[in-house]
């Protein structure tokens, strides 16, 4: 890397960790000689930072080059894979199961009105034609 690292950047465990899991260069990449580490370091920056594609620093990739490559990626379920390989590791490391033997579900009742505007949202009524205040 000939850029000074920016705190978002993959450390180079977390590279060899994702490096085999990323399609091969050319195979699901909008471009063939930009390095996958700096694209991924690329969209990192952007997700981490929540800024827009277009403010990208100059010393990173192209934002169109990072910004479809993680298109093309979250199409191809490569983040996806990537984030269950990650679970899955993370599981072993504590000494669980790879995969979760049970699950727990919540859910919450949500009372629905029939109802609009100002009258569905805060009680109040509103009489025809006159405005009450």
């Amino acid at each position: 890397m000939e850029r000074a690292a920016y705190p978002s950047d993959l450390t180079d465990a977390q590279w060899e960790l994702i490096e085999p899991l990323l399609p091969p260069i050319g195979e699901s990449t909008f471009c063939d000689t930009v390095p996958r580490r700096e694209i991924v370091n690329g969209i990192r920056y952007v997700l981490r930072g929540g800024i827009q594609w277009r403010m990208m620093p100059h010393d990173l990739p192209a934002w169109k080059t990072v910004y479809h490559s993680h298109r093309q990626w979250c199409k191809d379920g490569v983040w996806k894979r990537i984030n269950d390989a990650l679970v899955t590791l993370e599981r072993e490391r504590k000494g669980k199961r790879a995969k979760p033997s049970a699950a727990v579900g919540d859910s919450q009742s949500v009372k629905t009105t029939q109802k609009k505007g100002l009258a569905a949202t805060t009680g109040q009524r509103r009489s025809k034609g006159v405005n009450a205040i």
